[in-house]
């Protein structure tokens, strides 16, 4: 179990979640999808100084713990688990958002973004992971 740990690109773990949440801050603003995001989810979209900050911090937390799951899978030569799980998780969120009767624009918007997420986290330990063994 150390070795999962001690043998993550810790590196990677932290671009990836940096990557995932900047991604996200272009994702859902009013240059990509953020405004008919915030209608279909019922949502005033407010001005970057009225950002709620719980849910920033609750979504950079929830990068880093996602980040690291690619990085321990990657280790155990496992990213099919994450894959999975990420999937599953996203399939899950995306049933949520029907029982709070998000708009089908809504939901496919964050359940693609989960998507990038993922990608962006694997490309990052495969980059990092590279450049470590050289």
């Amino acid at each position: 179990m150390q070795q999962l740990t001690t043998d993550v690109s810790w590196l990677a773990v932290a671009v990836g979640a940096i990557v995932s949440f900047l991604v996200g801050w272009l994702w859902f603003s009013p240059k990509l999808f953020g405004p008919k995001w915030a209608q279909g989810v019922g949502v005033d979209m407010a001005a970057a100084g009225d950002m709620p900050v719980g849910a920033m911090v609750s979504q950079i937390i929830g990068l880093i713990l996602m980040s690291w799951f690619v990085g321990v899978t990657a280790v155990s030569n496992a990213l099919l688990t994450v894959i999975l799980a990420t999937l599953a998780f996203t399939v899950l969120a995306y049933s949520g958002g029907m029982f709070a009767k998000m708009s089908k624009y809504a939901r496919n918007v964050e359940a693609g973004y989960w998507i990038v997420s993922l990608v962006i986290m694997i490309v990052s330990q495969g980059i990092f992971r590279s450049i470590q063994e050289i």
